[in-house]
C-alpha cells in the first residue's frame, strides 16, 4: 500500500558547502540519502515530495561540519498481510518462486501454488505449469501477501496464488 508520510532525516554538511546554494545542496543530499531506502517502521521510501522544514544547523565540535534536521513528505510503500499485488517472477525453484513487486521481494512457496500446478525442471526454463498457466522467469503474476517480516532496512514477504483470481496475468 502507498502512503504519504511526514518523516525526518538528519543531514551532515561539510563546511565547503556553506553558502548561498546551501538549501539546494541539502535538498539534493536528502533525495540521494533517502529515496530508494527502506525503514522497517514506514516501509520503502519511493520518492520525496517536498521539504517541509530545514532546521537550524548545529556545528559539530572538532570537524566544523553542521548537522541539519530536515522534515519532509514522502511517498512510502509498505505491504500488509492480505494485500493483493502484481509483480514479475524473477527466479523459479523447485521449492517455489520469487516475485519482485517494485522494491519488495516476495516468495511464493510450492505449497501456496494451485494444486494442479507442477514444477517442470525438464523444460527449457524452470517453471510451474498447469493446463492453462505457465509461471516462469519474467511472467507477470497477481499474488496475495500472507505474511511479512520486517528488518531494520528491508521487508520480506511470503505470498500465495492459491486463491481465486490470483496467478498469471496478461
Amino acid at each position: 500500500m502507498f502512503f504519504i508520510k511526514e518523516l525526518t532525516h538528519t543531514i551532515l554538511m561539510h563546511p565547503s558547502y556553506f553558502g548561498p546554494r546551501m538549501l539546494e545542496i541539502i535538498e539534493a543530499k536528502l533525495h540521494a540519502d533517502v529515496q530508494g531506502t527502506c525503514t522497517g517502521q514506514y516501509g520503502f521510501i519511493i520518492a520525496v515530495l517536498e521539504i517541509i522544514d530545514v532546521g537550524p544547523g548545529v556545528v559539530l565540535p572538532g570537524n566544523g561540519q553542521a548537522e541539519f534536521k530536515t522534515r519532509y513528505k514522502a511517498i512510502v510503500f509498505k505491504p500488509f498481510k492480505g494485500e493483493v499485488l502484481d509483480g514479475v517472477v524473477t527466479n523459479v525453484l523447485r521449492a517455489g518462486f520469487f516475485v519482485e513487486v517494485g522494491p519488495l521481494r516476495c516468495f511464493v512457496s510450492q505449497q501456496l501454488v494451485h494444486a494442479d500446478m507442477r514444477f517442470d525442471a525438464n523444460a527449457a526454463v524452470p517453471s510451474f505449469s498447469s493446463a492453462d498457466q505457465v509461471i516462469e522467469k519474467d511472467t507477470k503474476v497477481r499474488l496475495k501477501v500472507v505474511g511479512t517480516r520486517v528488518d531494520q532496512t528491508e521487508i520480506f514477504a511470503i505470498a500465495t496464488i492459491k486463491e481465486d483470481h490470483l496467478g498469471v496475468i496478461d
